[in-house]
């Protein structure tokens, strides 16, 4: 395959009920497109179950390999493109605020549980992660973060040094946290040179109203696609070569190891 890749972020109405109608969503998206086949698609986080639900969670976790996961990997072979999602996932008792990648055969290649849980319901209901995981995409190295992981400056330095080229981020930013999509986001993605895809819910939500602002980030910082506050498609056309040059021209990576406060960081 060459260093290239057909990459889109879906932003999701927020109000729709149940799996099936999100489901069914996703599902017209994909047959609705025109242009060259997708490559990877990017859902928000908990597209499985909807973020605001509280203790509705925990009747909608499900394993990893749950109805869910078996839907949407029949959408990814039938559409010939990999799916990221964001589920609530069920271990034993425990659940994990997650999102996985299907390949476009429909293969489990990639898993992140949500590292840091912000103040509000989901430390009542989630467990933190543990670490984050690469993936392999064509000639692509991915790492998943979702939502709040974002905000964290170590754990995008984490996942670049660690040869990500592609960061995925489904997340759940209400009206409020607008600053983050428009700034923090970029800030991200141009201090790592990496490509940043974020995916967001819009509309309203049990109470909840979401900022919208789902964007894609090149790795030097500017923007390839950024939606409004309406459901949309976006699209990009991601070179590889772009991750080199912005790491080339800006060497943050190797000139941070000279600073003494970061002296046997990596």
């Amino acid at each position: 395959m060459a260093d290239t890749l057909e990459f889109a972020v879906a932003q999701c109405p927020a109000d729709l009920d149940g799996a099936q109608a999100r489901l069914t969503w996703l599902s017209d998206i994909l047959s609705d497109q025109d242009g060259a086949p997708l490559d990877l698609v990017v859902l928000p986080e908990l597209f499985q179950c909807g973020y605001n639900m509280h203790s509705k969670v925990s009747e909608r976790a499900e394993a990893p390999n749950g109805p869910f996961a078996s839907a949407i990997a029949d959408l990814a072979r039938l559409h010939s493109t990999a799916i990221v999602y964001g589920y609530a996932e069920r271990q034993g008792e425990t659940l994990f605020n997650s999102a996985q990648c299907m390949d476009k055969t429909g293969v489990t290649v990639g898993r992140h549980r949500k590292l840091l849980l912000p103040p509000g319901f989901e430390g009542n209901y989630f467990a933190p992660g543990s670490g984050c995981e690469m993936f392999r995409l064509g000639e692509f190295t991915l790492a998943i973060l979702v939502c709040y992981d974002v905000e964290f400056p170590e754990n995008l330095r984490h996942v670049a040094v660690s040869g990500a080229d592609l960061v995925v981020v489904p997340t759940a930013l209400a009206l409020q946290w607008g600053i983050v999509s428009e700034c923090v986001v970029p800030a991200r993605a141009f201090e790592n040179g990496v490509f940043l895809g974020y995916a967001n819910y819009c509309g309203r939500e049990n109470g909840l109203d979401y900022f919208g602002g789902s964007c894609i980030i090149a790795p030097d910082g500017s923007e390839l696609a950024r939606a409004g506050q309406m459901a949309q498609l976006l699209r990009a056309h991601l070179k590889k070569s772009a991750v080199s040059a912005a790491q080339a021209r800006l060497p943050y990576h190797a000139d941070r190891l000279r600073l003494p406060w970061v002296e046997g960081l990596r």
